[in-house]
């Protein structure tokens, strides 16, 4: 007894990937990204830090273009 075989009654779509983010899946991540930047760009809270006064020069004028 042979097994039937099933046809497809229309073909297959062939288009592409339609991948949908929901808001918060680039906002989070982005939200975080600037909240590590401030914290690392904010030269008050780091009281037991020393560094290169270049450094630090450089890091103060990023900080007050971000706050501009």
């Amino acid at each position: 007894m042979p097994a039937r075989t099933h046809t497809r009654t229309h073909p297959a779509t062939t288009g592409g990937v339609d991948i949908r983010l929901p808001w918060w899946a680039l906002a989070l991540p982005a939200l975080a990204f600037v909240s590590l930047l401030m914290l690392i760009l904010n030269p008050s809270d780091a009281q037991a830090a020393t560094g290169d006064p270049a450094l630090t020069h450089l890091f103060e004028r990023v900080q007050e273009l971000v706050t501009r």
